[in-house]
């Protein structure tokens, strides 16, 4: 019997700290208090859509210029970072292609509000980013900030 209730304890314990590891951790209050006040010490307004990303258009773009859709072929020129402003990857001038199925979900919602030639900021939480689990050199539970430009709907 005793040796019955140990095993049962050590399965246990193994099965508690399986769970734990592959767990996944809730960012989404932590996030928005990080992105809320990034934006008042930076005195910053921008726009929150429902999912909880925030953008910020600060150059309209072309009158005539397209607006992509989620699924539209985009080339953008960014810098991505954190709150604290540390770089974390950014493009050249001329911008990268892609296809918005290709990208988090905070840029394939994101972009679509920006023209051709507009330019602005992406703020996205970690639910709409890379998640609660480290991606590279991005930690998990990130809000990453984009510098945005649209340079062209393909």
């Amino acid at each position: 019997m005793k040796h019955l209730l140990s095993a049962l304890l050590t399965v246990t314990l193994f099965i508690s700290c399986s769970k734990d590891k592959d767990e996944v951790k809730d960012y989404t209050a932590q996030n928005e208090k990080e992105i809320t006040d990034y934006l008042a010490q930076n005195n910053l307004t921008a726009t929150r859509t429902d999912s909880g990303l925030y953008y910020i258009i600060e150059e309209e773009g072309d009158a005539e210029g397209e607006t992509p859709l989620a699924t539209s072929n985009v080339t953008v020129a960014y810098k991505g970072y954190y709150t604290n402003g540390n770089v974390f990857d950014q493009s050249d001038e001329q911008g990268v292609a892609f296809s918005l199925t290709q990208v988090i979900q905070g840029w394939k919602e994101g972009i679509p509000h920006f023209k051709e030639g507009g330019k602005g900021k992406l703020l996205v939480p970690a639910h709409l980013g890379y998640g609660s689990k480290d991606y590279q050199s991005i930690p998990g539970g990130s809000v990453l900030i984009f510098d945005i430009k649209l340079i062209s709907v393909n």
